[in-house]
């Protein structure tokens, strides 16, 4: 039996090897295809070659950018409109484009907090990522989007509060607000040990973020036993009705 696609949805560069580096790498050593949709940044970026590193890394194909401006980062997209303030009718309708294309059994993406640090633009990839599965499926939707393909799955990649209060002092710079999920939320928990080193040196192919202090920079500091406690699990959640059955027997096999 195939195992299934992944598609992972994320808002700027590194996201996709911080928060799923090494379930994706574990897919695509498995012979499942995977790909990865980043939100902001425009492809002729500095940051954008760094994805495209990232993702070879890890098996998964090539950058796929939606190009809005980084909420933070102007230059990330010269001319471009911030993803926080694009037409959330537009951003949908591009990323169901990509969805009907790329036919993914699972969808990953933030979780509704936008992760640990509750960055603007991940809180907007997880609303649009979760409008456009629910409308990839619906016919008399984007129908020039291709097409209609339902994912099987989403799941939302978060950090349990134990976990949190556990790592979450290097994750987050000191005097910012963390945000975690209760135990009890998590729908899998995922040893990505034997594939740590890939997704290290994925999250370590973003050298700007590496060079300039930012969480790659901060992990690239840490000693290897650091690094493991920090990288070596990951923690999802599954959102809405959809079956979780395929996500659940691949990745915790």
């Amino acid at each position: 039996m195939p195992l299934p696609s992944l598609l992972a949805v994320f808002a700027h560069p590194d996201d996709e090897s911080l928060s799923t580096g090494g379930v994706l790498a574990r897919h695509a050593a498995a012979g499942a295809r995977t790909a990865v949709v980043t939100a902001t940044w425009a492809e002729d970026t500095q940051r954008a070659a760094e994805l495209a590193d990232a993702l070879r890394i890890l098996g998964a194909g090539k950058p796929r950018m939606l190009g809005y401006a980084d909420a933070r980062a102007p230059q990330s997209a010269p001319g471009r409109v911030r993803f926080c303030d694009a037409s959330l009718d537009e951003s949908v309708r591009r990323l169901v484009l990509h969805i009907r294309e790329f036919r993914p059994d699972i969808v990953l993406t933030h979780d509704a907090y936008g992760g640990l640090t509750g960055h603007p633009d991940h809180v907007h990839t997880h609303r649009v990522t979760t409008l456009a599965v629910q409308a990839a499926g619906l016919d008399l939707l984007y129908p020039e989007a291709g097409t209609p393909w339902q994912p099987g799955s989403l799941y939302l990649a978060t950090h349990p509060r134990s976990a949190a209060q556990a790592l979450g002092a290097r994750l987050v710079r000191e005097g910012r607000a963390m945000y975690s999920v209760p135990d009890e939320w998590i729908t899998v928990t995922i040893d990505v040990g034997p594939w740590l080193e890939q997704k290290l040196s994925a999250v370590l192919a973003h050298r700007t973020e590496v060079e300039r202090g930012a969480l790659p920079g901060r992990i690239a500091g840490l000693t290897p036993a650091a690094r493991e406690r920090l990288l070596s699990t990951e923690w999802y959640i599954r959102h809405g009705p959809a079956s979780g059955a395929a996500v659940q027997t691949v990745l915790t096999s």
